[in-house]
């Protein structure tokens, strides 16, 4: 059942009202630039959450009655990209209200019981036990390689289920899963300049292990000692952005437990959707639990790789790549991390690469964690105007900062015929580290 409470610091009034409706963030907004429709604007959003808000605040009604379908729908349709902060002259956190509008629904809403339990074991119980990631990777493993996913799209059987787009959305699982590097250590080429924790996250190593694996080369091979703690989990991401906060606090307090901080230079990701996470840490836990300070520190020493490389500066030598690239900003690196300058930095230091803008980068591709599963059809409309500017870069390769992204990328790349390649931006400095 959904608490009785939202856990952590909730927003207040100067948070809602700190939006001034000026429209800047309109043309941000990807559902607004899609539909044209107030209610599906950063704006027309917060006024609607402040409703709610004011009916709790005045207790004029009990919060349930004021949760309407409509108020749902408008507030799951939205991506939670963030992009609407960055273009906001007013500073309003809006990552921060859509998490907590989220919550309310968890809280209050009534869902079908079905969707109810769905729900309540993905977001509260799958991250939290590795081995359901696990079991989970190995059977949908088996689907791919035994042919029953090729049968099951040859009958149509997928279309008659309504599942024929999310199938094509499936990653494939990896032969190897890096789990197996949990709790490694791996030494620094050369003379160590820094010592960091590699945050592995959960699905990236699954469905991710060669990006996890050129990770640590390229951390290596940069003079880094690369740890990888062997009790961290999760992140809680997906949980924190579905309204399920307990969930996304249990999995943070186990991270605390699991990094000793004085022990390393900086906690490193490569993933922009779980850096923006715990770099919010502090965000889950009001400043009156044993928590907060431990997770202000640990959001203060989280890097994204390509920030804290590009803070750090390359030394391993770099060899040519003859590639003609462009890059697609991550929406929580850019939106929520601020970071738009260090991947590119670092594609420049490639010796003959070939970089070239990609129009509306910073307009989210449509994967949003589980928006293409449970928005498909608009994730796909967000997909297909992502490819058709990719496209007129004339790129040989699209190369992005967050697992999510690349999986959408690359259905891209399937579902219209582009014909090129999507990588991390370290797998492309990983594969520069090569003599040709």
């Amino acid at each position: 059942m959904p608490s009785s409470s939202i856990s952590g610091p909730a927003p207040v009034y100067e948070d809602y009202t700190r939006c001034i409706h000026c429209g800047l963030c309109l043309n941000a907004c990807p559902t607004y630039r899609l539909w044209n429709l107030e209610a599906d604007s950063p704006r027309g959003r917060i006024h609607q959450m402040f409703h709610i808000f004011q009916g709790e605040l005045t207790g004029e009604a009990h919060v349930e009655t004021r949760i309407s379908d409509g108020f749902v729908d408008h507030i799951e349709k939205c991506l939670d990209c963030r992009a609407c902060e960055t273009a906001c002259p007013s500073g309003v956190e809006y990552g921060k209200l859509v998490e907590h509008a989220r919550a309310r629904i968890e809280r209050s809403y009534e869902r079908s019981w079905l969707a109810r339990a769905t729900r309540d074991f993905f977001f509260q119980e799958f991250f939290s036990a590795p081995h359901f990631l696990d079991d989970a990777a190995r059977l949908f493993r088996l689907y791919q390689r035994s042919g029953l996913q090729a049968i099951a799209r040859g009958i149509g059987i997928l279309k008659l289920l309504g599942l024929a787009e999310r199938d094509r959305l499936l990653p494939r699982i990896d032969d190897e899963f890096f789990f197996r590097r949990i709790g490694s250590t791996f030494a620094s080429v050369g003379p160590r300049r820094a010592r960091v924790a590699f945050f592995a996250g959960c699905i990236a190593n699954v469905t991710f292990s060669e990006l996890q694996e050129a990770t640590v080369r390229v951390l290596t091979a940069n003079g880094c000692e690369v740890v990888v703690p062997g009790e961290q989990t999760c992140c809680g991401a997906l949980s924190a952005h579905s309204g399920f906060r307990e969930a996304a606090r249990a999995l943070a307090r186990r991270n605390l437990a699991a990094f000793r901080l004085d022990d390393f230079d900086a906690i490193v990701t490569n993933a922009a959707g779980c850096g923006s996470t715990l770099k919010e840490y502090d965000h889950l836990f009001s400043s009156d639990e044993p928590e907060s300070l431990q997770a202000g520190a640990f959001a203060a020493k989280t890097r994204d790789v390509s920030e804290f490389l590009g803070d750090l500066g390359l030394t391993a030598k770099l060899y040519a790549l003859r590639h003609r690239v462009t890059y697609q900003d991550s929406c929580h690196l850019l939106h929520g991390q601020k970071i738009r300058e260090a991947p590119r930095t670092l594609l420049r230091a490639i010796p003959h690469l070939e970089f070239v803008e990609l129009p509306y980068s910073e307009i989210c591709c449509g994967s949003a964690g589980t928006y293409s599963v449970t928005q498909t059809e608009t994730s796909l409309q967000l997909l297909a105007d992502k490819m058709r500017h990719a496209q007129s870069t004339g790129a040989h390769t699209i190369v992005t900062a967050n697992p999510g992204c690349i999986l959408q990328l690359r259905a891209g790349v399937a579902l219209h015929h582009t014909n090129q390649n999507v990588l991390h931006v370290v797998e492309l400095l990983d594969r520069a580290l090569v003599s040709p």
